[in-house]
């Protein structure tokens, strides 16, 4: 009898540990952290001011990698074909800096403006907007 009851209390000795164990293999805040972080340097918005309708608005987003493995951009989405965006297919090493050169055409584009692109990596959150704003004139005609 005596048998019995030390191996249910080792036995539940040992699920009680391993059921422990098993939870601090988890994911916890400070874990998510210790990923790839995109931090933009200088901003997620860039106002452009006011241009003429027809000329190429260019900015680049700098950024730097915060986390402690390397980030991954996977692809970058604009919303729409008159903003292009170019980024590093690099994995980009922790600690370490690049950029994000977007481009917005404003042929046919009058009035107030707001494009965006969004950045899609290996990132907690996985995608970050970038903004781009301003107002394109019309051109003036001469009558």
């Amino acid at each position: 009898m005596m048998k019995t009851v030390a191996s249910i209390i080792l036995f539940c000795s040992t699920l009680f540990v391993s059921c422990t164990n098993n939870q601090d293999q988890g994911s916890s805040p400070a874990q998510a952290a210790d990923g790839p972080v995109l931090e933009l340097l200088d901003g997620n918005t860039f106002d452009f001011g006011s241009v003429t309708e027809g000329d190429v608005v260019e900015h680049t987003f700098n950024f730097k990698n915060a986390g402690s493995q390397p980030l991954v951009i996977s692809n970058i989405t604009s919303s729409c074909g008159c903003t292009t965006p170019e980024w590093p297919r690099d994995p980009i090493a922790p600690d370490s800096s690049s950029s994000i050169q977007v481009r917005f055409n404003t042929k046919n584009k009058v009035g107030p403006q707001m494009k965006s692109v969004s950045i899609y990596a290996n990132t907690d959150p996985v995608n970050t907007d970038l903004v781009l704003r301003g107002t394109s004139n019309a051109i003036e005609k001469p009558e």
